[in-house]
């Protein structure tokens, strides 16, 4: 900022080229939209093209209002095919049909492909830029193609042998290095082969990554030809997303990623949460209309009264317990909905073992705090004792079981 306000561009010029492209992009999204636009053209073209890549979609967003239509078509020629998609993607129909039209005939056919995919699949996620490797090299010609297609292409750590449109294999630069040069690549490339289809959902892409612990997945298309691969940065964006999704989506939240938790307005999240709220409010109704029901009992035994609370916030715990484990488990793979019956066993199991202890606890607690701090003012303090415990016991097992089923049934809806 004193750079900026001096205006020594020479100086903030060498002083963004010493940063880490990420962390260049997290100082760019601090500054205000105009210091933001003089900041990034001064960076030098290639550096500028790596920060923007990883900003965040309303500082990019901010970023192309603002830049020319060469500064732009710059942009998007500079940066990964499956990045410039991302972006496009999110643009206004204008602003896409701009960047499209001066791009270059290779460009725009690459996008082009990308952008008609639907939405979340894995070809809308994958990049046409990768090391082709051809069955007959052996390891010092591949690795003399891998200097040549290097450069542009997402990862030069896997490569792919590829013949008529067809994966035949894998081999990783590793393989490559380790061998004599003139081993031939059949030797010792992966002929077993995992891959996706452009059509799979790109959650399930990012779980067989997962799975597999590989760095890049192959996808093809319904023919079985090989039209690009994802890598490890876009499955655990996916990932993520997908977290967050559920996580929404298990707090009543509205599903909305356009924008982050401070770019979002006071009002916008406000108007958000109060639907959702007002009818948790309005079904608490209920609760009331039971409590009414029994006031002849909380009459002559009010003491009953002052453990409501306590019989309430145990079993919203107890729920709130087993909710996230299930939303986690959801997030991760681990739980499916299918397997509810098997959810619905256990938890029975252990919200029995859970409510006996709480009950337990609670009506040793009743008894020894209403025998002898409160000795004399009540009577049957056993019968209390034993009436809470067990209300406890159920209540537990009811919030368990419920706060269980819920993230599967909305999973499954």
């Amino acid at each position: 900022l004193k750079l900026l306000i001096k205006k020594q561009y020479v100086k903030l010029r060498e002083v963004t080229e010493e940063e880490q492209p990420a962390d260049l992009a997290e100082l760019l999204e601090e500054l205000d939209e105009n210091n933001r636009l003089v900041v990034f053209r001064l960076l030098k073209k290639e550096v500028a093209t790596e920060a923007f890549a990883y900003m965040s979609d309303e500082a990019r967003d901010d970023l192309v209002n603002a830049f020319s239509d060469v500064e732009l078509v710059s942009a998007i020629e500079e940066m990964s095919l499956d990045d410039a998609a991302d972006l496009l993607e999110d643009m206004p129909a204008g602003v896409v049909k701009r960047a499209l039209e001066k791009s270059s005939k290779q460009t725009r056919e690459s996008l082009n492909k990308l952008l008609n995919y639907p939405e979340s699949s894995a070809g809308s996620l994958m990049t046409p830029e990768y090391v082709r490797l051809k069955k007959e090299m052996n390891v010092r010609q591949a690795l003399d193609a891998i200097r040549r297609q290097g450069e542009n292409a997402e990862t030069i750590y896997i490569n792919y042998v590829v013949e008529r449109n067809r994966l035949m294999g894998v081999v990783s630069a590793r393989d490559l290095l380790l061998a004599d040069p003139d081993t031939p690549l059949v030797d010792i490339m992966d002929d077993n082969v995992v891959t996706v289809k452009v059509t799979d959902d790109q959650e399930f892409v990012a779980r067989e990554m997962q799975r597999y612990d590989f760095t890049a997945m192959p996808v093809v298309d319904n023919e079985g030809m090989f039209v690009g691969i994802i890598t490890i940065d876009d499955a655990i964006d996916v990932l993520t997303d997908e977290s967050t999704e559920d996580m929404q989506k298990a707090a009543i939240l509205p599903d909305d990623d356009a924008t982050t938790y401070f770019g979002t307005s006071v009002w916008t999240h406000a108007k958000q949460r109060i639907p959702w709220l007002l009818i948790l409010m309005l079904s608490a109704t209920f609760t009331g209309m039971v409590t009414t029901h029994y006031e002849e009992a909380f009459v002559s035994l009010p003491l009953l009264v002052s453990f409501m609370p306590m019989l309430m916030d145990t079993a919203g715990n107890c729920g709130n317990q087993i909710s996230t484990l299930m939303v986690r488990g959801l997030a991760l793979g681990e739980v499916e909905p299918a397997d509810f019956l098997n959810v619905l066993a256990k938890e029975l199991r252990v919200s029995a073992i859970v409510g006996a202890v709480l009950g337990l606890v609670n009506g040793l607690r009743i008894y020894l705090m209403y025998t002898f701090i409160f000795a004399g003012q009540y009577d049957n303090v056993m019968g209390y004792a034993i009436v809470v415990s067990v209300s406890l016991f159920f209540s537990v097992i009811l919030a368990k079981l419920v706060g269980g089923m819920l993230p599967l049934a909305a999973k499954k809806l």
